[in-house]
């Protein structure tokens, strides 16, 4: 342990540090401040230490000096260095930070441990109920001080960049999810794109080891010629800026791992067929200059029509501004080119981060935004209306900005189309579109709105409002739930009805009358929970099953008949919805084997409901009346049997193959020779979670070098 001036001598030590990377000067006070909370730090977590056998206060230390590369305030600085004091140490308490430090160091302090405490939660595996908990509870405390997560991304940052120490590559794999799915979005919404490269690819080289080191020895290949035509594109535009007397600076942006292998994913890219690695970055002194050099880039090289935004007259939502511009160089490939003054650098650098740090008095317009959007997501959560990957898709799109006829902005995610603009406005003019016209022209109900677009919805005050095809249209999280609501309400007569039959059933088979149904102690308790069309409707919904009803109606627990118990029938009301109501029995139907992902529709039979895909044979000709919009669930871990059509080079190689499948993450469950000799033609029966899944299969089983062709089959 370090004497009272050892300590002293290393407080002053780290907070010069501290200073350095910040890159602006701090007050006398400032330094005591953060000296007195180095040393208040470091005494508590004193014999404790990391995995990687460091002594603990290296992780505040190093969380600190992430922070202050960014420039942050001393404030957040102090919360960093003392932002694991009340997890591991029974005496530090909330109470005892606001007398050392003050009341919203304190705060900040106790916002990142209720964080920590949940944020365990989320991951592939778990349940789609603790997910939303865990996201509620987490946005309503960043929502009571935004710099809760500038801390907690900081400290999450540096826990990847030392994952390797964590033994259990179970817990590695969690906590790589978990940056994927929350942090690393969060940093994206919020514009701090510098922590969310770094977060992306950290967890991608967790998850996908071998693409990762793939993806890395290509990008070394290239490198020496990507830097020399980067900087011949420097050279060009910088001379042409020098000529017309503009001062800037001119510097190229790579994109990184993770990017680039998404972009060969969704796109079904080869690594040679991805141009656009390389971007130039130009910052100049003020706004005017920027559109002076957007001329001069555009003189040198012909810019790609469609390809110009202009963040700067519509900022996206987390207050980013940059003029963007794609242009062809006369190597024939496109470039971007983002244009933009030193304030706007530092705001797109750091995000919402910059409006804590680079003005005397924060803009909060912004933050205020972020955080009505906290709170409006915490209660769509809380209330049914939204679920996880909703929560997790609208952090990952990028954004439109749309204007209304009276000037006004509004952004949306990318792909968003009038109804949920309609919807954005009111609830009601959502629910009365009839139509929208986009710069003064009819627009069909499925175009996608694009930047700078005005769009004006045409109402019909008669609309009996939203149909079931509208949840094909919009895009939303908040235009679904809405709709889906609406739905669920015009559906309630059907419902009650189909209950009451359900009940009726029971009666018959218990050999008494629905009346004396009705009065019996159980069904009561029912009707003592909700109104009598509720209840009916929750049996309609299967909500409330036969058994429930059974019990409740005898009065006696119904056990499970040993024919029940050795194979109970498989459902899918975990896995699929029908028009927005849940816990309807349903099953999926095996003639065309859907999987999540593939299009879908809910049958009625006799039987219940089953679930094809939309252009399944058996459908064909099928009454209207009979066909239900189906869609999935998507948090659902259920795996689903899907079949590959494989051509190996030679039947010598199918072992190998069968190694492959189960190595690539599928569960293998048959195969069937579909033609002998060289090629070998096969089947594979694997059960997978989602299309996604199976294709990325797919497409990774087609790099393998026994395989010469690989396809998806439709029973």
């Amino acid at each position: 342990m370090l004497s009272r001036t050892e300590l002293k001598v290393e407080a002053d030590k780290v907070v010069g540090e501290l200073e350095t990377l910040r890159g602006k000067p701090l007050s006398k006070e400032e330094k005591e401040f953060l000296a007195r909370a180095y040393e208040f730090a470091y005494l508590v977590h004193e014999g404790q230490t990391r995995l990687s056998g460091e002594p603990y206060i290296v992780h505040p230390v190093e969380v600190a000096k992430i922070l202050a590369q960014l420039g942050v305030d001393t404030i957040t600085l102090a919360a960093a260095l003392l932002h694991d004091t009340i997890e591991d140490s029974q005496e530090v308490t909330i109470e005892r930070l606001k007398e050392e430090f003050g009341e919203i160091v304190a705060k900040i302090v106790d916002g990142v441990t209720k964080v920590e405490h949940i944020s365990t939660t989320v991951g592939p595996d778990q349940d789609s109920k603790k997910k939303m908990e865990t996201i509620q509870k987490m946005f309503l405390a960043m929502a009571e001080d935004m710099r809760v997560i500038f801390v907690k991304l900081a400290d999450r940052l540096h826990n990847m960049r030392t994952i390797n120490f964590v033994e259990d590559p179970e817990k590695r794999r969690q906590k790589a999810y978990e940056t994927l799915e929350i942090y690393a979005p969060l940093a994206h919404k919020l514009g701090i794109y510098t922590m969310k490269s770094e977060l992306e690819d950290a967890a991608f080289k967790v998850l996908y080891p071998e693409e990762y080191y793939k993806i890395k020895e290509l990008v070394a290949k290239k490198k020496k010629e990507r830097e020399d035509r980067t900087n011949e594109y420097i050279k060009i535009l910088k001379s042409a800026l020098e000529e017309h007397g503009i001062d800037a600076i001119v510097e190229g942006r790579y994109k990184h791992y993770y990017s680039i292998w998404r972009k060969m994913v969704e796109k079904g890219k080869k690594f040679e067929e991805i141009y656009d690695l390389i971007a130039l970055r130009v910052v100049v002194k003020d706004v005017t200059t920027c559109y002076t050099v957007l001329g001069i880039v555009h003189n040198l090289w012909k810019p790609l029509p469609g390809r110009f935004k202009d963040y700067i007259a519509a900022p996206k939502s987390n207050g980013y501004r940059s003029l963007h511009t794609t242009v062809i160089t006369n190597y024939g490939e496109p470039l971007e080119v983002q244009i933009r003054d030193e304030e706007m650098h530092k705001e797109a650098e750091y995000g919402l981060i910059a409006h804590w740090i680079y003005k005397e008095k924060p803009d909060l317009k912004t933050a205020k935004e972020w955080i009505e959007r906290l709170l409006e997501w915490r209660k769509e959560l809380a209330q049914g209306l939204a679920e996880f990957d909703d929560i997790k898709k609208e952090l990952q799109m990028d954004e439109v900005y749309v204007f209304t006829p009276k000037g006004d902005i509004k952004h949306l995610p990318k792909g968003a189309t009038p109804i949920d603009f309609a919807y954005a406005i009111h609830t009601e003019i959502g629910h009365h579109f009839a139509g929208a016209k986009v710069n003064g022209k009819i627009v069909p109900i499925d175009y996608q709105l694009q930047n700078g677009d005005v769009v004006e919805i045409i109402v019909n005050k008669n609309s009996p409002g939203p149909s079931i095809d509208w949840l094909k249209y919009a895009k939303t999280q908040n235009a679904r739930a809405k709709i889906k609501k609406f739905i669920k309400e015009k559906l309630a007569p059907e419902l009650v009805e189909r209950g009451k039959e359900i009940l009726r059933k029971v009666c018959r088979k218990l050999g008494k009358s629905f009346e004396e149904a009705l009065q019996a102690e159980g069904i009561k308790k029912h009707l003592s929970l909700y109104q009598e069309k509720d209840f009916f409707m929750k049996i309609g919904e299967g909500t409330i099953t036969v058994q429930d009803l059974v019990e409740a109606i005898t009065g006696q627990k119904v056990l499970p008949t040993r024919k029940q118990v050795g194979k109970r029938k498989k459902s899918t009301q975990s896995v699929v919805k029908v028009e927005g109501i849940e816990s309807i029995e349903l099953h999926i139907a095996k003639c065309c084997n859907p999987v999540k992902g593939d299009p879908i529709v809910a049958v009625v039979s006799r039987k219940g409901m089953s679930v094809h895909r939309k252009d399944c044979r058996n459908l064909r000709g099928m009454p209207e009346e009979k066909l239900f919009r189906a869609e999935w669930v998507v948090d659902s871990s259920e795996r689903f049997d899907a079949f590959v059509r494989v051509v190996l080079d030679s039947e010598k190689n199918l072992p190998s193959l069968v190694d492959r499948v189960t190595a690539l993450g599928a569960e293998f469950v048959a195969v069937k020779v579909l033609k002998m000799g060289e090629p070998f033609f096969l089947q594979l029966h694997i059960r997978v979670n989602s299309t996604a899944e199976l294709g990325e299969f797919i497409s990774r089983l087609r790099t393998y070098r026994y395989v010469l062709d690989a396809e998806r089959v439709i029973q």
